[in-house]
Parts: structure tokens; C-alpha cells; sequence
């Protein structure tokens, strides 16, 4: 197992005091650990939270983690979620229960939180090349004989400049070699001879160990599932070149990554087909939204609607709103904003309203546009909405929707809350 959940840095974050921090907490909660208030069992909608409030369903949060850890396993892939989804080292911890190799993060201070809450193993999908992380990182690996850690390289220039940094260190750094997913995509390399000069560059030092090839097919250009599994192709391909080139021969086994959260069933499909190499593959998979899921863009793009036979994702975010204004019949606003609710991708999508204890669809009523701390809401004829209502809205892009809340309630279906989600960004 690459995390103990049992750790003692995961205890305490029950041992932190509520107070202003926390948006859409009970006010008179204030000064109660954050164990004491759940242990309380407080409704969502009646025990004092103030909107706006982001809640996490349990039930649906416990369907998406058991949802993956079943695909990986039936497809044979290991499995290091996208940590930078939630930076919150309670869920880091539920994921390895079920089944995650470790956790992938994207820059250093994102890996110090999961060290701090014990991840033992983490894939750094990125170039590092800051000196004082990289001497920090070697520290870590010195200092601790289980931790394992992975990260990309894309230039002959970055190697160098981790090969300076790293002089000294005792264990080596291990690197994959990173393949762009094209022109126009971010980083990595942009052709397989390329990829050779950076993997010889890699051999040439004691500094760095290579042992694998890697990449985010989410970024192939036009993308559709022929190009997709084409790129898929290369980077395979790649893993085999390297290997038959000896430049992987000090790997105790080969890792071969990819797998964001829409085309992870094509990185199933291309990497059960990996050809024999000449150590032990471990097959990578990355996705990280997987754990809330969302009510826009990955609802649209999840493999799982091409494959329904696998089972289904569940959104489980809801941010609960309350209707401060209702200045016409055609329009109404709302007590949540940009500060509140994921925007990048899709406007949240109003799904239910709440009065006096009853909840009804939101039928009729759209979000139009978001100011800083308010949602504007067209209302259609008939649409019932008063002043008071609590509105539920379906939120997209998980990844911008934990990043606006430090302390997330985690509630049952009926509205108790049962937990209380910390995260770090």
C-alpha cells in the first residue's frame, strides 16, 4: 500500500478548530474541531450552514472510487490519480484504499502535501528542474527507502539542469521520457529522435535513472479516437525503440503512462496491446476527475458514455445557492459567483430548488452568467422561484471546483453530514 490512511497527519486534520477560513460553515460552530462538528451528523439544510455551501455526496463519491478501481483492475493498468483534481489528502487516501498505485501530481509543492500526508509514491507528471525541489525531492528519497517518485523529461536542457542540481544526491532520480502529443499541444517531445537524444542524455548521467515513456493524450490536436489511438500507438512504440536501444536497462520495470479523464478506454485498448519488453510494464493510468465526475464537461467527454457496458460515473458536487434577488419574472439572482463555482469550462447548470423542506427539478431556470458573488438566472414562463429558495447547481470541471473550497461538507442522500473534506492548494 503506498499511503497508511491511519497516518497521524490525516488524524489531525479532525483536530482543526472551525472558524471564518471555512465558507458555508455553521457560524456557531466556530471553535469546534473539525471531528466534534461531525461527529455532530449536522444536516446540510437545516443545521445552521450558510450559502453558499459546496457539499460532496458520500454516497456517489464511494460509487465513482469503486467504479475505477474495478475498470483498472479488469483492464490489468495500475492506476496513480490525478491529485491535482482535489489536493485533498483525504480522498488521496480513499483512492489507494481502493486500489491506486500512488498519486500523480504536477508541481513541487503539490507533491510536499502528499508527502505530508504519506504518499510513498507519486508520478510528477512534468519537467522539474528547480534546484531547490529537486534537492528537496532527493532528500526525501534518501530519507525514505519506500517512497518512490517519477517525473517527466522533455529536453536534453532539463537534464542538465536536474543532473547539476541532483550532484551528490544517493539515490537516482527516476525520469520518463515525455512524448508531445503533437504539434500545438503542451510540453513534451516532438519527435522520436528527439526522444532518443533525450533518453541518451538520461543514460549519461548518475544522477538519473530512465525508466519508461509517458505523455497526456487529451492533448492530441483535433483529437477523436482514431487520432488518439494513433498518438497511443507512437508512445508504445516509443517504450519498445528505448527498451530494444538499451536505454532502459536500469529500470526495475518499465513504465509506460498516459490516461487523462476522457480517453482513458483507449489507453486501455492501445496498452493491452504493448508489446513483450525486456523487464516487467507498468501500465499507467493517470485520470483524476473521476472521483466527483461533473454535470458538464466530463459528463459529456467520459469514456464511460462510449462504453456504458463499464458502468457509469456520478457527479457528485452540489453547490447550494440561495435566491437573494428577484427583480422580474424573466430573472433572478443567486447568492454564489466565480469565488464559488467552476467557470472555465461551462457555466454551473441550475438542477433543483429547495423550499420548506421540498425539493423540485429546476425546471425553467438557467444560468446566464456569473458575476464575482452572484449567479444570474433567467427564469422561464412558470418557473416557481421566490426570494429564500435554495438552489442546487451542477457545477463543470472538477478541478477548478475544489480550488475554491478549503472545507468541504461530505453529505448522505437525506442532507447528514457525515465528514468534512480538507484541501491544499
Amino acid at each position: 500500500m503506498a499511503l497508511d490512511p491511519g497516518t497521524e497527519a490525516l488524524a489531525r486534520l479532525a483536530e482543526e478548530r472551525v472558524d471564518h477560513r471555512f465558507k458555508g460553515l455553521p457560524p456557531d460552530a466556530d471553535g469546534l474541531t473539525v471531528g466534534d462538528l461531525a461527529a455532530q451528523r449536522r444536516n446540510l439544510f437545516t443545521g445552521g450552514f450558510t450559502t453558499p455551501v459546496l457539499a460532496l455526496s458520500a454516497e456517489r463519491l464511494a460509487h465513482n472510487l469503486t467504479l475505477m478501481e474495478t475498470y483498472a483492475k479488469r483492464h490489468g493498468l495500475a492506476f496513480a490519480p490525478h491529485g491535482k483534481t482535489s489536493m485533498a489528502p483525504q480522498l488521496f487516501a480513499r483512492q489507494i484504499e481502493h486500489g491506486a498505485w500512488g498519486v500523480t501530481l504536477a508541481v513541487p509543492h503539490q507533491v510536499r502535501v502528499a508527502r505530508a500526508f504519506g504518499v510513498r509514491r507519486v508520478f510528477l507528471a512534468n519537467e522539474l528542474v528547480d534546484p531547490a525541489a529537486l534537492r528537496w525531492i532527493a532528500a526525501e528519497l534518501d530519507a525514505d527507502p519506500e517512497f518512490r517518485f517519477v517525473c517527466y523529461v522533455d529536453s536534453v536542457r532539463g537534464v542538465e539542469l536536474m543532473d547539476a542540481a541532483l550532484r551528490g544526491a544517493g539515490r537516482p532520480l527516476d525520469v520518463v521520457v515525455e512524448l508531445a502529443a503533437g504539434e500545438g499541444a503542451r510540453t513534451g517531445v516532438r519527435t522520436e529522435a528527439e526522444c532518443s537524444a533525450v533518453a541518451e542524455a538520461v543514460v549519461g548521467t548518475r544522477t538519473l535513472r530512465l525508466v519508461g515513456v509517458a505523455g497526456y493524450e487529451g492533448e492530441v490536436p483535433r483529437a477523436d479516437p482514431e487520432r488518439v489511438r494513433a498518438w497511443l500507438g507512437r508512445l508504445v512504440a516509443l517504450a519498445a525503440d528505448l527498451d530494444a536501444a538499451g536505454h532502459l536497462s536500469a529500470a526495475d520495470e518499465i513504465v509506460v503512462s498516459a490516461g487523462g479523464s476522457a480517453w482513458f478506454d483507449a489507453v486501455a485498448d492501445v496498452f493491452a496491446g504493448l508489446p513483450g519488453l525486456s523487464r516487467p510494464v507498468l501500465k499507467l493510468l493517470r485520470s483524476g476527475a473521476y472521483v466527483s465526475h461533473d454535470d458538464g464537461h466530463y459528463r459529456r467527454l467520459t469514456p464511460f458514455n462510449r462504453v456504458p457496458e463499464e458502468g457509469a460515473l456520478e457527479p457528485a458536487f452540489r453547490l447550494w445557492t440561495q435566491v437573494v434577488s428577484r427583480p422580474s419574472a424573466e430573472q433572478a439572482f443567486l447568492n454564489a459567483g466565480k469565488r464559488d463555482a467552476a467557470h472555465d469550462l461551462d457555466l454551473p447548470c441550475a438542477q433543483v430548488v429547495r423550499r420548506d423542506g421540498a425539493e423540485r427539478p429546476a425546471a425553467g431556470i438557467e444560468v446566464t452568467a456569473l458575476s464575482d458573488q452572484h449567479a444570474w438566472l433567467r427564469t422561464g414562463p412558470g418557473a416557481d422561484l421566490a426570494v429564500g429558495d435554495w438552489v442546487g447547481l451542477g457545477l463543470s470541471h472538477p478541478c477548478t471546483s475544489f480550488d475554491k473550497w478549503q472545507l468541504i461538507p461530505l453529505a448522505e442522500a437525506d442532507g447528514t453530514v457525515v465528514d468534512y473534506i480538507r484541501t491544499f492548494f
